[in-house]
């Protein structure tokens, strides 16, 4: 009998302890792999839910684990803006999702930041090349970004807030609660109502009417039939349309094949495969897609600077066609690759498929991603 009391203890110790450990909040893997690109589109992607405890909303978690700080300086901490309407943005410099937000947090911060409202920019690096302090800096500069800027390299931040996207917005009400949040691009008449609200709210004598921003955002999410593609064999999400496939660690010689399948990577040349990109091993290689958007761009980078020609259906691109970092230099368009960052290659009217060729000019040429507008 006092065998089994002993047994019967036990087990609902055991019982115990297993619903106490699924309570607890449990560390998130890796931010790279649970989806950083998912929400592409015009509305809110689903995610965890903000409202929790008391008076429905929860207390907005501290800055920590800050490694960088730009248009700011280490004091900076949601403890000392408390009194503010206060915008946490979970970012990073080369999502292409992220960079089409920011003229709308430009314009946000240029309205309301002598109201009250104080903007941060979480940047959470997707790519190793973006922990690298001088490179976020000139994204800032690059993107005319005057609020603060919080380097949170090592994830301490983006994991406290529970995070799994890029871009992802936190509106934190004076008291500190979060009072609304928006995964993904859209949503900016709802987002900017909430801030006019609080602002409101905080001090209701200013009176401030909601004029809402727009601003020419010419891309049709639903038209976009090609996802984003990773070239590094760990976060790639689908296979190189090579017969040779992903190779982790060895450099490969890749041939193109006779037919091509849309949305999949095709490379020529002497290719390094990594972790997080494709390094080109020879001093020519090529990468053909069939896609279907109006805008392709490449996260890229060269140390020693490379050429990348753009083909459209085999033919070199007009001048209605050219993306914004493509040049007219010694007879061709061409994109001047140097610093690690998102280039928009090609720039069209229309989302029909068609056939992208790029002739890489330049041993050491590094390729991350395509994404799509």
């Amino acid at each position: 009998m006092v065998e089994k009391n002993i047994q019967l203890i036990i087990a609902l110790f055991l019982i115990v302890g297993a619903i106490a450990f699924l309570g607890t909040p449990q560390p998130s893997g890796n931010p790279l792999s649970e989806g950083s690109a998912l929400c592409v589109g015009s509305n809110s992607c689903p995610g965890d839910p903000v409202k929790t405890g008391k008076s429905n909303f929860r207390q907005a978690p501290e800055l920590i684990g800050l490694s960088g700080f730009i248009n700011t300086d280490k004091s900076i901490s949601l403890a000392a803006l408390r009194g503010k309407v206060v915008i946490v943005d979970f970012w990073t410099y080369s999502c292409i999702n992220c960079i089409r937000t920011i003229p709308y947090l430009n314009s946000w911060h240029e309205k309301y930041a002598g109201k009250g409202l104080v903007i941060i920019g979480v940047h959470s690096p997707e790519f190793e090349f973006e922990k690298n302090y001088q490179n976020v800096k000139s994204a800032v500069e690059k993107f005319n970004i005057k609020y603060p800027v919080v380097q949170d390299n090592d994830f301490a931040t983006w994991r406290s807030y529970n995070n799994r996207y890029w871009p992802h917005k936190f509106l934190i009400d004076p008291q500190g609660y979060i009072r609304y949040d928006h995964i993904g691009e859209g949503g900016y008449e709802e987002t900017e109502t909430k801030i006019v609200e609080l602002l409101n709210e905080r001090d209701s004598s200013l009176e401030i009417e909601n004029a809402k921003t727009t601003l020419d955002q010419n891309t049709d999410f639903s038209k976009i039939r090609t996802p984003e593609l990773y070239l590094g064999y760990e976060f790639a999400r689908a296979p190189l349309g090579n017969e040779e496939g992903f190779s982790p660690g060895r450099i490969v010689s890749y041939s193109l094949p006779d037919s091509f399948v849309p949305n999949l990577v095709y490379l020529e040349g002497k290719w390094e495969n990594s972790a997080d990109y494709m390094r080109l091993s020879s001093p020519k290689g090529k990468v053909v897609l069939l896609f279907s958007a109006k805008n392709v761009n490449i996260v890229a980078g060269s140390p020693t600077g490379s050429k990348v020609i753009p083909l459209l259906e085999r033919l070199p691109l007009g001048a209605n066609e050219k993306g914004t970092d493509v040049y007219f230099v010694d007879g061709n368009f061409s994109v001047d690759v140097k610093g690690q960052r998102l280039y928009n290659v090609v720039s069209l009217p229309d989302y029909s498929l068609k056939r992208l060729e790029l002739d890489v000019e330049g041993e050491g040429f590094e390729l991350y991603t395509f994404t799509f507008g």
